[in-house]
């Protein structure tokens, strides 16, 4: 199996000179970024509790948001501990776990590292998509979207995508795509460079699919801002607040969309590029490999902060205030 490239794939101790600072603060951010996040939403969910009681209307991309947000606090909570006992220990993944099959093999925790940051790298992605087809229907679409889209069918659809995406990331581990250790030893992803078809199809297909999803998620809000426009244009200037509340509700939801989705394609795209220049440019950058899944991992930290910025009153009212000119 050619390696070429890969100084740190069996190393047993982690790289002098590296600090456990930097992985701590990123750890800490993201996981009290995440908690204030769900604690917004559950108030959110209180103040949209119906008079007398009743269960609380809460729209599907709230739920879809507290789902996102669920999924970036558990990623955090199983990562991040990791990276920290390997610089406690001043051991690599592969010698903190039981090792592989082989001497080539990475160990078997460096192999779950590797499955589960593939797994909360498309988990989100997939998150994000179906939050844009949910504003794009409700804004294009509404009658089918007040006919179809049900509480029920989402709480169906939410574990099947979550199974499918755990299949396709546990394709490495049958053989399908190679988990690497990289430098300085606290980090495990597929290989991006080196080897055949069998050791390379994994991140390239990986990378079309994020590819294809985030193209999919800008058609959806490029097409929901056009709907958003022609409301606009068809509503009066002047008239009660009431009759332009839910275009500002909708016009909420498609703004933090977009913030998130700018986001995680700057996040993404890295790991994208690095996936099709080790396929078909055979580099072995390793430096610029470790940069693209930091970049990866970023995500699910400014995320949440994205969400509780835009949630201030403030900059709400300056969002609506240049929207509205």
């Amino acid at each position: 199996m050619e390696t070429k490239g890969y100084q740190c794939r069996s190393s047993r101790y982690i790289e002098s000179g590296q600090s456990a600072v930097p992985s701590s603060v990123l750890f800490a951010a993201g996981l009290l970024g995440n908690v204030l996040a769900l604690l917004l939403l559950g108030q959110h969910r209180r103040r949209s509790r119906s008079p007398g009681g009743r269960p609380p209307r809460v729209s599907a991309f709230y739920v879809l948001v507290t789902v996102l947000a669920v999924t970036d606090l558990l990623g955090k909570c199983l990562l991040s501990p990791i990276v920290l006992a390997a610089y406690a220990y001043n051991r690599s993944l592969s010698e903190l776990g039981p090792g592989g099959r082989s001497e080539d093999e990475p160990g078997v925790l460096c192999q779950l590292f590797a499955f589960l940051m593939a797994f909360f790298g498309l988990a989100p992605t997939l998150l994000l998509l179906a939050m844009a087809l949910e504003c794009w229907l409700s804004l294009g679409h509404p009658y089918f979207y007040r006919r179809h889209l049900t509480r029920r069918l989402g709480v169906t659809l939410g574990p099947t995508a979550a199974g499918l995406c755990a299949l396709f990331c546990a394709l490495p581990l049958l053989g399908f795509g190679v988990p690497m250790q990289y430098c300085p030893g606290t980090w495990c992803f597929i290989r991006m460079a080196g080897g055949g078809p069998r050791e390379l199809g994994f991140p390239v297909l990986y990378a079309s699919l994020m590819g294809l999803l985030v193209l999919a998620i800008g058609a959806c809000n490029v097409s929901s801002m056009r709907h958003l426009y022609c409301m606009a244009r068809r509503q009066p200037r002047r008239g009660p607040p009431a009759a332009t509340a839910p275009r500002m509700e909708e016009l909420d939801h498609l703004v933090l969309l977009g913030l998130m989705t700018v986001l995680f394609t700057v996040c993404s795209l890295p790991l994208i590029i690095r996936a099709y220049m080790g396929a078909f440019a055979a580099d072995f950058n390793e430096n610029a490999d470790l940069s693209a899944l930091r970049f990866l991992s970023v995500n699910s930290i400014v995320d949440p902060w994205v969400f509780i910025i835009f949630r201030t009153s403030m900059f709400r009212s300056f969002v609506r205030r240049v929207c509205q000119r």
